[in-house]
C-alpha cells in the first residue's frame, strides 16, 4: 500500500514536471523506478511505455479535435517508427543492463546540458512544445533542397497548408532511431522526431511538436507488447505511476501560467544532472 502511493506521487511529480517544461515523464520515471524503488531498469522502461501510452492518448484527443497534428505525415512516418520500436523491444533484453543504464544516464546528462543553455523569450501566445520534445529554442530549421521530381506527388500530399515537406528519406531515418531508443530508454522518442520533422524535414514547430505528441502513443505501444510477452511489465508497479502522471500532466498543464518556469528549469537541470551522476554509478558498480 505504501509503495503504491509512493509510486502514485512520484508519477505525479513526472507527470507536472514533464508538463510544464514540455519533457516526457518517462525522463524521470526510469530512475525513479530504478534509484528510488530498486526496479531492474528493464521493467522500469516497460512501466515508463505504459505511462507514454496513458498521457499521449490524453492529448491526442486534443490536437486532433485542433487540427493543428498533420496526421498523414505523422502515420507514414510511424510506420518506420513503430519498426524501430519493435527492433528496439527484442534488442533490449539481449543489451546488459549496465549498458542501458550508461546510455539513459548520457541522455539525462544531454538533456540537462540543452535545457541550462540560455534561450530567447518565446513570444506572447505562443505554444509550449508537447511532451517529450526539445525545446523550441534549441532548434532552427534548414533550409533544404527540393525533392526528386517522382518523389513530389507523394510529398504533397504529406504537405499541410503553408509548408511543404522535405528530405522524406531523412525522416525515415529518424523515425527508425526514434522506435529504437523508445524502446530501450523508455521515452516517447520526441527528442528525436521533432527535430527531424523540424530541422531536417522543414516542418513548422508547433505541427511537429503536436504530431509527435500523436505518434509517441503508438510508438510506446510497439514496444511495449514486446515487453509485455517478455514479462517485462510489472503491472504493480505501472498502474499507479501511470495514474499518477497523468494526473500530474493535467495539473501541469493547467498551471503552467502561474508558474515562474526559470525557476523550475534550474531547479530540473540540478535533478537531472544529479540522477545522470546517479544512474552512471549504478552502470559502473
Amino acid at each position: 500500500m505504501t509503495d503504491g502511493l509512493l509510486l502514485l506521487g512520484g508519477g505525479v511529480a513526472a507527470g507536472v514536471f514533464g508538463s510544464l517544461l514540455g519533457l516526457g515523464g518517462g525522463i524521470l520515471i526510469v530512475p525513479l523506478l530504478t534509484l528510488a524503488f530498486g526496479l531492474p531498469l528493464i521493467e522500469a522502461v516497460g512501466v515508463s511505455l505504459v505511462c507514454v501510452i496513458m498521457t499521449s492518448g490524453a492529448a491526442a484527443g486534443v490536437y486532433l479535435e485542433r487540427r493543428v497534428a498533420n496526421l498523414r505525415l505523422g502515420m507514414t512516418l510511424e510506420l518506420f517508427t513503430a519498426i524501430g520500436a519493435l527492433v528496439g523491444g527484442l534488442v533490449a533484453f539481449l543489451l546488459p543492463e549496465h549498458l542501458l543504464e550508461l546510455i539513459f544516464a548520457g541522455l539525462l546528462a544531454y538533456v540537462a546540458v540543452t535545457m541550462a543553455r540560455p534561450r530567447e523569450t518565446a513570444p506572447a501566445g505562443a505554444s509550449a512544445p508537447a511532451a517529450d520534445g526539445p525545446d523550441p529554442a534549441t532548434l532552427e530549421p534548414v533550409s533544404t533542397d527540393d525533392e526528386p521530381s517522382s518523389d513530389r506527388p507523394f510529398i504533397e500530399t504529406l504537405s499541410g497548408p503553408g509548408y511543404r515537406v522535405h528530405r522524406l528519406g531523412w525522416g525515415v531515418v529518424g523515425s527508425l532511431g526514434a522506435g529504437l531508443a523508445s524502446a530501450l530508454l523508455g521515452i516517447g522518442g520526441g527528442l528525436i522526431k521533432v527535430p527531424t520533422m523540424h530541422v531536417i524535414m522543414g516542418v513548422p514547430l508547433r505541427v511537429a511538436t503536436a504530431t509527435s505528441n500523436l505518434m509517441i502513443g503508438i510508438t510506446a505501444s510497439a514496444s511495449a507488447i514486446i515487453y509485455l510477452i517478455r514479462g517485462g511489465i510489472d503491472p504493480y508497479a505501472a498502474a499507479p505511476t501511470a495514474i499518477g502522471v497523468f494526473i500530474g500532466a493535467s495539473f501541469g498543464s493547467r498551471a503552467a501560467h502561474r508558474i515562474d518556469l526559470r525557476i523550475l528549469r534550474g531547479l530540473f537541470v540540478v535533478i537531472l544532472l544529479y540522477t545522470a551522476w546517479q544512474m552512471l554509478q549504478r552502470a559502473m558498480a
